[in-house]
């Protein structure tokens, strides 16, 4: 599990950096919103959140789970072990939300300059919460 979800997330970096990049692009170039930025948001929203449900059978079954389970001052007293219990998760959470909310609020938006701006801020905020926090050293 833990190997798929570290797979899987080379796949949902390159996705949503492209998206990210798509939209500011689009924003800055005032492009029209066309059939593949709807695509490639909606393809950005699914693998985050199949990346989600990885991680969250990965952590259930984690040690560091378990460790936070059985002693968590200890674990929030030791940065590392924080950071995969208690941080990463949470952040990986809330960088899901910010998508799936630009998701939600670029359908109500009408004007193709408000859709890639919908998209740049909430998957560009999101893309930055999830770069803060992927654990690098366990990952690479």
């Amino acid at each position: 599990m833990k190997t798929l979800h570290s797979y899987w997330a080379y796949i949902v970096l390159a996705i949503l950096i492209y998206a990210v990049v798509n939209a500011v692009i689009g924003l800055t170039q005032k492009k029209e919103f066309t059939h593949k930025d709807f695509r490639l948001g909606l393809f950005a929203l699914i693998t985050t959140h199949i990346q989600l449900l990885i991680g969250l059978g990965w952590y259930f079954m984690s040690p560091w789970f378990k460790a936070l389970k059985a002693n968590g001052g200890e674990v929030m007293k030791e940065s590392s072990a924080r950071l995969l219990a208690v941080e990463h998760p949470l952040m990986m959470i809330i960088a899901i939300v910010l998508i799936t909310m630009g998701w939600s609020k670029h359908k109500k938006q009408v004007k193709s300059e408000s859709k890639f701006k919908t998209f740049a801020i909430f998957y560009g905020l999101a893309l930055l919460l999830i770069l803060s926090r992927i654990p690098w050293a366990n990952w690479i």
